[in-house]
């Protein structure tokens, strides 16, 4: 008699529960987040899989278009985006009840070339000559809604130097910037502080000064209609612990 396959065996292990389902085929979590969080999640996305066997499908994307994805109706198990949209979503109900909670957060921040002397941003008056003094500068195109992107622009008109900034102007379809910088195809750029610190060639000057300071909050939450309610639980559990904390702090990021 030939041996029984192995498919079978499990058919039958599952039916008359000597085996948890789990163990035949494991738990896939669709994840939907931000492009800003990509460096610290491709490293803790292999921890969390080794750690629960579960398995993880992020879809990194901007902000602007998770939204607008979410609110068409598409889900995930996880969605993870800035706290204002996220509070906002939670209106629509776009997550199970009490689920919502701080991941971690990034200043929008300025990068100038890797070995090129700090500028300085250290009071808004300094901060304000600096991008006067630039001859290029790079950012997220605010009609693409890369969350530092818009901000950015709003700084420009409030210092009152918008005109004056956009012959000197690079915008990127979204988190580029550090790249251009890194290349010397642009002096400065502003970006997430968490988009600036992975990419080599580049380096971090610090966050906008002053009344300028803005701290992009990062929020997790479970999809509405998630059918795998506790990996998904136990995912932004594993990315609020400590041994998440040390990687998000590496990456440029506060923890939550």
């Amino acid at each position: 008699m030939r041996p029984m396959s192995l498919v079978l065996w499990a058919a039958l292990a599952v039916m008359f529960g000597t085996v948890h389902p789990h163990a035949v085929q494991a738990t896939e979590l669709k994840v939907l987040t931000s492009v800003a969080l990509t460096s610290v999640l491709d490293e803790l996305a292999p921890m969390f899989e080794k750690a629960t066997g579960t398995k993880l499908s992020i879809d990194y994307n901007l902000i602007a278009a998770q939204r607008k994805r979410i609110l068409e109706g598409e889900s995930a198990d996880v969605i993870i985006l800035s706290r204002g949209v996220m509070d906002e979503l939670q209106k629509q109900d776009k997550f199970m009840a009490s689920s919502l909670a701080n991941v971690a957060g990034t200043p929008v921040s300025m990068a100038a070339r890797a070995g090129a002397p700090k500028p300085d941003i250290s009071t808004v008056d300094a901060f304000k000559q600096t991008l006067l003094n630039a001859r290029s500068i790079v950012y997220a195109d605010p009609a693409k809604g890369g969350a530092s992107g818009v901000y950015f622009a709003r700084v420009l008109d409030r210092l009152g130097i918008a005109e004056q900034m956009k012959p000197k102007t690079i915008l990127v379809p979204g988190a580029q910037a550090p790249e251009v910088v890194a290349k010397g195809e642009a002096e400065l750029g502003v970006a997430q502080g968490s988009e600036i610190v992975p990419v080599a060639g580049a380096q971090l000057v610090g966050p906008l000064p002053g009344e300028f300071a803005s701290m992009t909050v990062f929020t997790a939450g479970i999809g509405a209609g998630s059918k795998a309610p506790d990996p998904a639980k136990e995912l932004i559990k594993f990315m609020t612990g400590q041994e998440a904390a040390a990687r998000f702090k590496a990456k440029g990021f506060e923890p939550g």
